[in-house]
């Protein structure tokens, strides 16, 4: 028998900060890439965190509103080195993509009369529409497991389509009808699944001991609410104090705000509520620039629900109130930036204690996979509507077979053929702007 490998040290909150900072850096591919990245470093290599105690948090970020493989780093990141630890982590998995996204949304609004930037976008639309197809199919084969989950799934697409429903509504409909199906019947919702994905099940090295986590109690739990809802919501207040109650940067926070307690199921499925409300409603951006900006949020690396952050800083661009448009802008992108990811520690840090326990709740599970199933249909929305918009930008006007072909070229090289996203894009955006340029 071979020896057994020496178990390694624990690591100092320095060598963590760097190891975030890094992760920060090369997190593409969507959750299911950023988990698996976590799981070859954090449980394969480095031995920081065993394999059962990377499911179990894994099981536990799924549970969660957010993106989940932010929030499973900050978790790993506090029960490594406590509260510093988790703020690190999670801070440090999002910052480098919001410089990023930052640069890209200003080089797409000010620079949009450009016609060879405005023909990117525009071959970047097709690629948008090949995304959310392939993002239906991906997640369809995982959440719609038995035919109530599929009527589930057709019951959403039609709710929020041709009845215009809340996103909000069909979610609380879904998580009510997973739970109260698998008290009846198990096997049409089961109690296993969820909006990310685990890593296969490996042969597990020794890894390291961690130290005992904090108990749950009433105090800590009181302590925690109160700094980070302060944290939350001073900012947003400022905001309305300075510019007004109906400045777009203060109801951007609210809004934003209420998106992030909704986002079950990934950036997929919060999408056609902020479509809804940031393009229907408040007319922030139209639905082609939502397009473009889902496209840049895909370039990035970091969670794709920093597709927010491009709403927010399109929003501001084109409603500064009193502000330039790169102040209301740059005001904007932070605001949204900041309600949508620090709602992420407070339910973390809140719910961290119980990780152990939630595999005895199987009935929370079955609410999720039943969401998932719901999100299925959300998602199709979503894409039957950039379709619309970008197929036929004018109401009534000829289609865009250009556009046409191009999606389903792009669609066939991400689901027949495998090939990587962004070489993808980058096709889709050459052949938009040598279009663009040649005619």
């Amino acid at each position: 028998m071979a020896d057994p490998l020496p178990l390694p040290s624990f690591p100092t909150l320095r060598e963590a900060v760097r190891y975030w900072l890094r992760l920060g850096c090369i997190s593409f591919g969507g959750p299911a890439g950023q988990i698996a990245i976590m799981h070859r470093e954090l449980v394969e290599q480095r031995r920081w965190i065993s394999h059962r105690h990377f499911l179990e948090a894994l099981n536990f970020c799924m549970l969660l509103p957010g993106p989940e493989a932010q929030q499973l780093a900050t978790y790993l990141g506090w029960r490594l080195h406590g509260w510093r630890g988790g703020v690190a982590a999670g801070t440090l998995f999002v910052l480098p993509s919001v410089f990023i996204l930052f640069a890209l949304s200003w080089l797409f609004m000010a620079g949009g009369h450009l016609p060879w930037l405005a023909g990117l976008f525009y071959g970047l639309t097709a690629a948008v529409i090949a995304i959310v197809a392939e993002a239906v199919l991906r997640i369809g084969k995982k959440a719609l497991r038995s035919p109530s989950l599929w009527a589930l799934a057709g019951l959403s697409f039609t709710a929020i389509y041709f009845f215009n429903i809340s996103f909000i509504l069909i979610l609380l409909g879904a998580a009510l009808t997973g739970w109260l199906g698998h008290r009846r019947n198990p096997r049409q919702f089961p109690g296993s699944g969820g909006h990310g994905s685990s890593p296969a099940s490996s042969d597990e090295a020794p890894a390291l001991a961690l130290p005992p986590a904090p108990a749950a109690s009433w105090r800590r739990s009181a302590t925690i609410l109160t700094v980070c809802l302060s944290l939350w919501w001073l900012p947003i207040f400022a905001a309305g104090l300075w510019l007004g109650w109906q400045s777009t940067a203060f109801h951007q926070g609210v809004f934003f705000s209420k998106a992030a307690m909704v986002t079950f199921g990934g950036a997929y499925a919060v999408l056609p509520y902020v479509a809804q409300q940031a393009v229907d409603h408040y007319q922030w951006l139209s639905h082609a620039q939502m397009m473009s900006g889902l496209a840049l949020a895909e370039t990035t690396p970091g969670p794709l629900i920093m597709v927010l952050q491009f709403v927010g800083f399109a929003g501001g661009w084109q409603h500064p109130g009193t502000l330039t448009p790169l102040a209301g802008a740059t005001l904007g992108a932070l605001l949204t930036t900041w309600a949508t990811f620090l709602p992420c520690f407070l339910w973390v840090f809140l719910g961290a204690p119980h990780v152990g326990a939630l595999h005895q709740r199987p009935a929370l599970s079955a609410a999720l996979t039943a969401i998932t199933a719901a999100v299925v249909g959300v998602i199709l929305n979503l894409g039957v509507t950039f379709a619309q918009h970008a197929l036929r930008p004018v109401a009534g006007g000829p289609i865009d077979w250009f556009i046409a072909i191009l999606a389903l070229a792009a669609f066939l090289a991400l689901q027949r053929f495998k090939l990587p996203l962004l070489p993808v894009m980058a096709c889709c955006a050459l052949a938009g702007m040598a279009r663009h340029l040649a005619f």
